[in-house]
This record gives structure tokens, sequence and C-alpha cells, in this order.
């Protein structure tokens, strides 16, 4: 499983970038696309849309099923990443190159995990 030091983590298993401007980036783990397997299908929010922290902001479809993806945090969708409707697969070959949404005007975040501790809550998870 492959983690990135500079990212924070969510339980659910997105990851979060902040970004200089304040706002975030984000996308699905690395152990979440290999859980899920080859994904087929993805499903985003639009700009302007609201997301609300610990809710669904979209959904990722494989070959064995729907997932929903959650939001961190709470804030306008300020980005999306189009490139990912036309190839899913993206995520699978690059999770933490293959983001999904830049999120603004943040009110609210859940505690995020660094690195050694969403590997341990995987490694938890696992068992």
């Amino acid at each position: 499983m492959k983690l990135i030091d500079t990212l924070r983590y969510s339980k659910s298993h997105e990851w979060v970038e902040a970004l200089d401007d304040g706002n975030v980036r984000i996308g699905l783990t690395d152990f979440a696309q290999s859980e899920l397997g080859d994904l087929v299908f993805v499903n985003l929010p639009e700009v302007g849309d609201e997301v609300v922290c610990g809710e669904s902001f979209a959904d990722v479809e494989s070959v064995k099923a729907v997932s929903d993806v959650f939001s961190p945090v709470t804030g306008v969708v300020k980005e999306v990443n189009e490139e990912l409707l036309d190839s899913p697969e993206m995520i699978n070959e690059d999770p933490y190159g293959a983001w999904f949404i830049v999120v603004e005007e943040i009110t609210e975040h859940e505690d995020l995990l660094d690195a050694e501790a969403y590997e341990a809550h995987c490694e938890e998870e696992k068992h």
C-alpha cells in the first residue's frame, strides 16, 4: 500500500491535500482502490455544489460493486477532475494523481490521520 507523508487521510479512505490557497484536493487512497478492484465508472458533483463532512459527494463503480466516496470536509466544490469521467481507471493506475475535487470555503473537517496512523487503521480493518 502506497502512502504519501504530506497528505492526510480519512477513516473512510479518502486522501486530502492542503493547497497553498487554503483549499483542499480530495481523492481515493491506494488502499481503497485496491479493495474496490477495477473502476469502470465515476459519478462526480458539479462545481458550486456543497459537500458536507462525513457525507457522500461521489460514487465509484467497480466490477464488484458501487461505493460512495465521502467528503472529509464541509465546503464548496471549486473544481472537478473531468478526466475521471472518461477514464475512471486513472484511479487504479495513480490514486494520488487522480484527484476527484478541489474544495474551497471550508467550514468544517473531520480529524484526519497522518500516513502512519492511516496505515495502522487499514491494518486493523483487514483483521
